[in-house]
């Protein structure tokens, strides 16, 4: 009679490398004042560039008159705290995301999360009368997590070869089905498709002023996340390794699933569905500062707000005339470093 050995366990992931305090407080530092450098340039640059010293003389000196005065405290401050905040949002939910599901390629927008809270707050526009940015939150927030659901469903059950593949190929079939389920709805109402014409391709012109109704949601948001980066680093290390370590692994995804969501919710409300900056961010982030998820977690955020205000700079200045959706130029940066992380990764064939 032959002897059965018992069965082999896998052996837990190893964990993360931790990156010193002294070099996450300096990359942090660091990216902090290319933030600062970032927001300078999109106060002082567009169609009418305002000079460095003029823009300080103005900021120190609010209640100044003029037409530079006007300008920044009406349009481009606002619009760029907006950036800010919203950059700092979807690089947080990025790379939660990815730590969550360990997956290199998930993003709110690969993974039709955005385009779901989109097609929400359309529809809640269409038959529900809702307007104003806070019903938008709450209808972003619904659509989010019905999609993010749905998509976790399907991809678990391709049979794609790997959970990674499923999840992106279940996400971009759902933001394909979502988007064009929007341009159906929109285009059927002339009033409503002005309205959301620009919004439904991520934009920061004009909305300035849902600043204040969107700003406790995404602060909420990033203080929450904030903290979670220890759990990550543990989660990362694999679900019986985080058991063995006291975690609670099912409330500790759950918490950070609910958190990435809101993160996103929040920044769709505000400017509309903004692809890859999620994506870019998180792995700028790693590259700085590798795995430990308590360094590269804040510096994910710097680095979603440093693109997406960088993209809307772009924006304004790549026209003689007009402006282009940061929507667009996310795109066009984002979208090529997704085909050459999918093919460094081998996770696709191109």
């Amino acid at each position: 009679m032959y002897a059965t050995s018992p069965p082999v366990t896998p052996a837990p992931s190893p964990p993360p490398a931790r990156t010193s305090s002294t070099r996450g407080t300096a990359l942090v530092l660091a990216a902090c004042a290319a933030l600062a450098v970032a927001v300078v340039a999109s106060i002082a640059l567009g169609a009418r560039d305002i000079s460095p010293p003029e823009v300080v003389r103005i900021l120190l000196h609010p209640d100044g008159t003029g037409y530079d005065s006007h300008v920044l405290w009406t349009e481009r401050i606002p619009r760029t705290l907006l950036g800010l905040t919203v950059g700092a949002a979807l690089g947080a939910s990025g790379l939660m995301m990815q730590a969550l599901t360990m997956n290199p390629l998930a993003d709110p927008g690969i993974l039709g999360i955005e385009q779901g809270a989109a097609m929400f707050v359309v529809l809640g526009i269409l038959f529900l009368d809702i307007t104003g940015v806070t019903g938008y939150f709450w209808l972003a927030l619904a659509g989010a997590a019905f999609t993010s659901t749905l998509v976790c469903l399907i991809g678990t059950r391709t049979n794609a070869g790997s959970s990674t593949l499923g999840l992106v190929l279940a996400g971009v079939a759902l933001a394909a089905v979502m988007s064009s389920l929007i341009t159906l709805l929109v285009v059927r109402d002339e009033a409503v498709y002005a309205h959301l014409r620009f919004w439904s391709m991520g934009q920061l012109t004009g909305r300035g002023a849902v600043l204040d109704d969107i700003l406790p949601f995404a602060v909420a948001g990033l203080l929450l996340a904030l903290p979670f980066g220890r759990t990550l680093n543990v989660l990362s290390m694999g679900e019986d390794a985080a058991r063995g370590l006291g975690v609670r692994v099912e409330r500790s995804q759950l918490l950070g699933a609910a958190v990435a969501v809101l993160l996103c919710a929040a920044a769709t409300a505000a400017v509309g569905p903004v692809a890859f900056v999620g994506l870019v961010a998180a792995h700028c982030a790693r590259m700085l500062a590798g795995a430990d998820h308590r360094w590269s977690l804040p510096l994910s955020m710097a680095c979603g707000a440093i693109l997406l205000i960088g993209a809307d700079i772009a924006g304004r200045l790549v026209l003689d005339h007009g402006e282009i959706q940061v929507g667009v130029m996310t795109a066009v940066v984002g979208t090529p470093f997704f085909v050459w992380l999918a093919r460094r990764r081998n996770l696709v064939r191109v």
